[in-house]
């Protein structure tokens, strides 16, 4: 885990690359499918122009984390990352040790192109692979194999000595069993760091009005809660332990971009449709840009930056953040900085009726985490703590 000091000083980067090659029919994500050929090295000024905005905005930084998210980053050519990168490193300190992740999907994974981002200066690599068998990887609208996947960890192995991928289980059809083999092929496979979601059903998505027409059945309540206890217990044994509700890690190898934001730490949002939480003058601002990626560009172009939100989070707001991010941790939040931010402590008559029904734990040193029982009901934690 990062020390105390390098914690209070986390500062990240999220730029975000809006375009894939399909959309997947979970997915609500910002992403965009374009037949015709992208102008990367348009793209690449706009990125480093709201990069300079952002940066005279919010003043001198020490960058820990950069993630290049989607998305499929892996669809742009190295020297569009590196470009992207060197505009980051020209207005901000990049730290000597900082954690440098692109996403990538299979289907867009060769090995001179991770040569070619590990020259541009990325260090870790997070692979969206989402199942290890073709008949799922078919029901989930995804264009590799699970022999592709496989081959795209091991160009990812070979490449950089961080690496890490995505798992989507709670499928259709989905036993514990036949998940509890493919968790373990995918430890075997993985080193250091999984990403399991749970599949969601998304308003606005195909698999929406699929599952609402009756014809996409996921598992009920009772299966879906054997499958996160296979996921645990799994994990747990291979010494992938959660560290936070979704993502589990050996210690040390927790990816420490996503840490910032659970955190609730500072981070700029670059690109179509990124999010930023930015101090400006001891206040929070709460970021957003321009979703739709040729208007975000004009915007960019014309302005500076695609920047279309730009709220202030009072202090009650800012401590829900905290509370509804940070109990998503293993390690949990410390109290005392709620207090500071709410203004007032959380109630101790809800924390002790939260211990007795064993969904948190309170440590040796005060802090308030969710109990692994607890975690499959966090949103109901969060609201009651928050209440």
């Amino acid at each position: 885990m990062l020390s105390a000091a390098s914690k209070n000083e986390a500062f990240g980067v999220y730029v975000h690359w809006p375009f894939c090659l399909s959309k997947c029919p979970y997915c609500d994500f910002n992403s965009h499918v374009r037949h015709a050929a992208i102008d990367e090295d348009r793209f690449a000024r706009a990125f480093a122009r709201e990069i300079e905005t952002t940066a005279s905005r919010i003043g001198g930084r020490d960058v820990t984390s950069i993630f290049l998210g989607g998305g499929t980053p892996s669809l742009m050519q190295p020297q569009t990352v590196a470009a992207i990168l060197d505009a980051i490193g020209k207005h901000w300190r990049v730290a000597p040790d900082a954690e440098v992740t692109l996403e990538a999907n299979p289907t867009s994974v060769e090995a001179t192109r991770f040569a070619g981002y590990r020259s541009a200066g990325v260090n870790r690599v997070s692979l969206g692979v989402q199942a290890l068998d073709d008949a799922s990887l078919k029901m989930l609208g995804r264009m590799h194999s699970a022999r592709e996947a496989l081959d795209a960890v091991a160009i990812a192995r070979r490449s950089f000595e961080r690496y890490s991928f995505d798992l989507i289980y709670a499928r259709p059809d989905q036993t514990a069993e036949a998940w509890t083999s493919e968790l373990e092929l995918a430890i075997k496979e993985a080193a250091e760091h999984l990403s399991l979601y749970q599949l969601t059903i998304e308003e606005g998505t195909p698999f929406f009005g699929l599952h609402a027409a009756g014809k996409l059945k996921t598992p009920d309540e009772g299966l879906a809660r054997d499958l996160y206890d296979v996921t645990q217990d799994v994990c747990d044994h291979h010494g992938l332990s959660a560290y936070e509700i979704s993502n589990h890690a050996r210690r040390g190898a927790e990816c420490r971009h996503n840490l910032v934001y659970w955190r609730g730490q500072e981070y700029a949002g670059i690109g179509p449709g990124a999010h930023g939480r930015l101090d400006i003058d001891g206040i929070r601002h709460a970021t957003s840009t321009e979703k739709r990626p040729e208007a975000w560009l004009v915007r960019v172009e014309a302005g500076g930056h695609g920047v279309v939100a730009d709220d202030v989070l009072n202090s009650e707001e800012r401590a829900d953040e905290f509370l509804l991010m940070g109990l998503r941790l293993a390690e949990g939040i410390d109290p005392r900085r709620y207090q500071a931010l709410a203004g007032r402590p959380i109630d101790p008559r809800r924390i002790a009726l939260l211990r007795e029904e064993g969904a948190i734990a309170v440590d040796s040193d005060g802090r308030l985490r969710v109990t692994q029982a607890g975690f499959p009901l966090l949103d109901a934690v969060v609201a009651d703590l928050a209440a």
